[in-house]
């Protein structure tokens, strides 16, 4: 009698341990179906950018830097808008070039700096979508 309530207790908790891998393994699959990252074709991401013509400007400590930005947005509309919004995002990019010196722009931190501190303040700005990335496209300091 023991015998048969015991090995009625361990198939009750075998089938539990089953039944709780078979749940685990389907939310994890469910959970992980939204998260397949969604790659643009290179024409979508043409599509969705902006090219900021190159400007020269002064910065810190009697040097000058000129630049040409490309700025990929979320999407068509948002790429439409940033265009209107030109005159905007050349101030905010002379204004942070005003504050940095030559050795805040120099290497690879430098830029990449620069190009998050822009993508920051242009999507303050932003009402139809967001900017995703800032490329520097063009860029010369003396």
């Amino acid at each position: 009698m023991k015998k048969n309530k015991l090995l009625t207790i361990m198939l009750i908790i075998l089938v539990s341990i089953t039944l709780l891998g078979v749940v685990a393994v389907v939310v994890v699959t469910q959970l992980n179906k939204g998260a397949e990252p969604k790659v643009e074709s290179i024409d979508d991401v043409v599509a969705s950018s902006v090219d900021i013509e190159e400007i020269t400007t002064n910065i810190k400590e009697d040097n000058y830097v000129k630049i040409a930005l490309k700025i990929q947005t979320s999407n068509k509309d948002a790429a439409a808008e940033l265009t209107k919004r030109d005159f905007q995002v050349k101030s905010i990019l002379i204004d942070e070039l005003s504050e940095m010196s030559r050795e805040d722009l120099e290497g690879k931190k430098g830029k990449e700096l620069l190009e998050s501190t822009l993508k920051t303040k242009i999507n303050e700005l932003m009402q139809e979508g967001e900017v995703q990335q800032v490329y520097i496209t063009s860029y010369i300091i003396q």
